[in-house]
């Protein structure tokens, strides 16, 4: 973090936006068409643009070979502009005071320097849309082999949309597309920023579903690696496109926003980097693949990123001092070179995209099991097993470790400023990511989706076991003493968590009747409906069943035991009630799943053949009990947290009231045994009128917030 730099007039509000800097916005617009142009280059030189058909299968005519690597750059381009100025004006441009003198106080607003990266938002979010859509004709056009506007093409284009998974991709990443460029024209307040950077950074979700992996065996993987690789580049792409569109109007703030950017662009080339090379290694069957016309490709995109990285490092050594000493045209040159790469590295990337991978040496016919998985059957479940089959989920295991490195940075932060942070704390924290890794990499994960049984070992294990650690971590009471606080009016990650506490939506989940609704209500709605069967089909909607059910453990789990701010929690008894009546109602799940003899998601597990273990319906009862016996440590843990909590606070109550005393000399006792001495003189009296009113009683037994 840069030292704090007091924000000035130009710096917090942005100075007026000129015609120049809409020029230059403009500007770079224009540059993004340079993808599509790298794209088409790469295809031709590679033969990827002739005319080619196979049996049965027509070629779909010039129009499609030619028009869909153009709008799948365009979209690329438009949604790497429109992702990363979002995300930009969110985190490292200053806001402007509330206040109409501007003095500072109130709520605050929207800078002109951040509105004006909302409007390239707003623009390329737009031609993101809008290439999508075209790209979903093209789509259905290369793969039905019809041409485009032909006899009932349009009606069989929506069928597509609608019914197959790549045509609901891309339908759904313009749907967010256009809900994004909405959201850019009306934001008039920073917390809306924050919601345009979620839908941004979810638009980014369906560009992997159909990205490199689109038809891969190890599809899953390679979706979570195709993720990071976007997240990676979008954000350090148009990091640089909107610092160039804004440079001249953050005034003094250009060389600590540039610091912070720098930060970040170098967290998202090991991002970049990373899941780079490992989906180049899953993709690509042996070192010979490299002589062919993929791997010439892929070449071009390791040298661009390679030439990034050096301008990088050069920038984050060299150009920041420069700026900070007022030469901000060295940055403008730098950034401009960086764009122009990257651009061509996206280019490039659409041009891999549509060359076929090349094939392996041996290319058996799938079994039901590695059509529907993905992968091979896993053996048959033993004591083993339990220990030795792994299969890394990238998703959780990435989630997993960045929050275990965040929290022990953060701990140690506070020890370095002479803050102690309770060594319990650290090893739950640690030990519920241990448990989230273990349930979504380890023996859950991979036999979740064969065997009911293990599913519910690793539900009981998301729900209940690894958010009661996560709790007892306290991580928001850590965030919040040690993050550190901006000073120049832009929104770091400390300032966006008191937002989201702060936010009507944190204050309505964390309501202990909404809180435990939850809980129970989606445990029911997921398996007696069609989400369960759809969460093992669709990666999408396993990702989800996982975010949703460690949510609302750790929302549940917070209300019970938690000390951090911002949760509405009930008096001790009535959280007892709360913990019995919850894990009640899961017990009473379980007996229900325990003596029913219809099976969930029969089509799915009878389509799996598995020829070892336990016949469907015995495997799903002996889930159910494993969801009911697995329910009572957490129960345990959570009860005994909760005495723990209970005699505390007792404890801090009494001490509270004995420092009172001392004050006062014991007045408020003497006062309250006065009163009801009166109240016995008074005894049997027929003139209750002259009751005497009580004092003060001593404050009722609460819990202090820590």
């Amino acid at each position: 973090m840069t030292s704090p730099i007091a924000p000035s007039d130009r710096a917090v509000t942005g100075s007026p936006v000129t015609g120049s800097g809409t020029r230059r916005a403009a500007g770079l617009l224009v540059l993004t068409a340079l993808a599509p142009g790298v794209a088409l280059g790469l295809l031709f030189l590679s033969d990827g643009l002739a005319a080619t058909s196979l049996p049965g299968l027509p070629d779909s005519g010039a129009v499609t070979r030619w028009g869909l690597p153009v709008v799948q750059a365009v979209r690329d381009a438009s949604a790497t502009v429109a992702v990363g100025v979002v995300v930009l004006a969110a985190t490292c441009l200053p806001t402007a005071p509330g206040s109409s003198d501007g003095s500072g106080g109130g709520l605050r607003r929207v800078s002109s320097t951040q509105r004006l990266l909302l409007k390239v938002g707003a623009v390329t979010a737009m031609a993101w849309a809008w290439s999508t859509l075209a790209m979903l004709i093209f789509v259905y056009a290369d793969a039905s082999g019809e041409p485009v506007g032909g006899e009932g093409f349009w009606s069989q284009t929506w069928f597509f949309a609608t019914s197959y998974d790549p045509g609901r991709y891309l339908l759904t990443g313009a749907a967010l597309a256009a809900l994004l460029a909405t959201a850019c024209l009306m934001i008039r307040r920073p917390e809306g920023m924050g919601f345009a950077a979620l839908v941004a950074l979810a638009g980014v979700w369906p560009m992997a579903l159909g990205g490199h992996a689109t038809g891969s065996l190890d599809h899953n993987r390679l979706v979570e690696l195709q993720l990071f690789h976007l997240v990676g580049v979008t954000v350090w792409t148009v990091g640089l496109v909107g610092l160039l569109v804004v440079r001249r109007h953050l005034g003094d703030n250009l060389g600590p926003v540039v610091r912070r950017y720098s930060r970040l662009a170098g967290w998202c080339l090991l991002l970049v980097a990373l899941s780079g090379v490992s989906g180049a290694a899953l993709r690509l069957p042996g070192a010979s693949a490299l002589t062919t016309s993929y791997g010439a490709m892929l070449a071009v995109k390791v040298t661009v990123l390679s030439a990034v990285a050096a301008l990088g490092w050069w920038q984050r050594t060299r150009i920041v001092r420069r700026i900070e000493c007022g030469a901000s045209s060295a940055f403008a040159r730098l950034a401009f070179y960086e764009v122009v790469l990257l651009l061509t590295g996206a280019g490039a990337g659409v041009a891999l995209s549509r060359t076929n991978t090349p094939a392996p040496e041996t290319d058996p016919s799938l079994s039901n099991a590695q059509a529907l998985l993905g992968t091979d059957l896993p053996p048959e479940l033993g004591i083993g097993e339990w220990f030795t089959q792994w299969k890394p989920d990238l998703i959780w295991l990435t989630v997993a470790l960045a929050m275990t490195a965040w929290y022990l940075s953060a701990v140690l932060r506070l020890r370095a400023r002479g803050d102690g942070w309770p060594l319990l704390r650290t090893i739950a924290w640690l030990l519920g990511w241990l448990l989230v890794v273990w349930a979504t990499s380890g023996s859950p994960g991979v036999y979740g989706r064969v065997l009911f049984s293990m599913h519910m070992v690793q539900h009981m294990t998301i729900a209940t076991a690894a958010p009661t650690f996560l709790v007892l971590g306290a991580p928001i009471t850590l965030a919040l003493r040690a993050l550190p606080r901006r000073t120049d009016g832009s929104l770091g990650p400390r300032e966006w968590l008191q937002e989201a506490l702060r936010s009507f939506l944190a204050h309505l989940l964390t309501l202990p009747v909404v809180t435990a609704g939850m809980f129970v209500v989606s445990l029911a709605v997921f398996y007696y409906s069609g989400l369960f069967e759809l969460s093992l089909e669709s990666h999408t909607m396993h990702v989800a069943m996982v975010a949703h059910f460690l949510l609302t453990g750790f929302l549940l789990a917070n209300c019970l035991v938690g000390i951090d701010p911002g949760i509405h929690r009930p008096m001790f008894p009535l959280r007892v009630v709360l913990l019995m009546v919850t894990f009640g109602f899961h017990a009473l799940f379980s007996v229900s799943l325990m003596s029913s003899d219809q099976v969930l998601a029969l089509d799915w597990f009878s389509a799996l053949q598995r020829p070892w273990g336990a016949s469907l319906l015995d495997d799903q009862q002996f889930g159910a009990s494993l969801g009911w016996a697995l329910g009572d440590y957490p129960l345990a843990i959570l009860a005994g947290a909760l005495i723990v909590r209970w005699v505390a606070s007792d404890r801090r109550e009494r001490r509270r009231f004995d420092r009172s005393e001392a004050r006062t000399g014991g007045q408020v006792m003497a006062d309250y045994n006065a009163y009801l001495s009166r109240l016995g003189k008074l005894d049997g009296s027929l003139e209750p009128s002259r009751d005497p009113a009580p004092p003060p009683a001593p404050e009722s037994t609460g819990e202090r917030q820590e």
